[in-house]
């Protein structure tokens, strides 16, 4: 049987974090979700550090990621995995409510896999996380080495 990597769920706003896991949930999605508040538990969740030292080895299918976020905000986090050897494969998805073009260029420029804008109408939101989901998480063939 395949294990099924962990979709990392970099947001601070906990009921976004709430209706994307109930979206991945409701389509079926069974990839565990680990959800962090912040850029910086991100990157000590990927780095095996705090809370994470103990944490199974591997990197998860995907990371959404919010831009917005306190402390390290998500085009930090971007940056930093993509300067990162063991990190730089990972495929990482802005799912953000930034429709800001500055945004958008800046994470394209970082390599972004994808750049989605969270949809108001909540059932347009479930629908676009469940492609998200199964895209990243079930369909993407990654590297050996991830």
């Amino acid at each position: 049987m395949i294990e099924l990597k962990t979709i990392l769920l970099a947001e601070d706003n906990p009921q976004d974090v709430e209706l994307t896991i109930e979206a991945l949930t409701e389509h079926k999605i069974a990839n565990n979700v680990v959800a962090v508040r912040d850029g910086v538990e991100a990157m000590e969740y990927l780095n095996y550090e705090g809370q994470f030292k103990n944490r199974k080895k591997g990197n998860p299918a995907v990371l959404l990621l919010d831009i917005k976020m306190p402390r390290m905000d998500g085009i930090e986090v971007l940056q930093e995995i993509r300067t990162d050897e063991k990190l730089k494969n990972l495929p990482v998805v802005m799912l953000t409510s930034s429709r800001e073009e500055p945004d958008l260029i800046k994470c394209y420029e970082l390599g972004v896999n994808a750049y989605v804008v969270k949809p108001v109408v909540f059932k347009d939101f479930l629908e676009a996380v469940k492609h998200i989901g199964i895209f990243w998480a079930i369909l993407n063939e990654q590297p050996p080495s991830t």
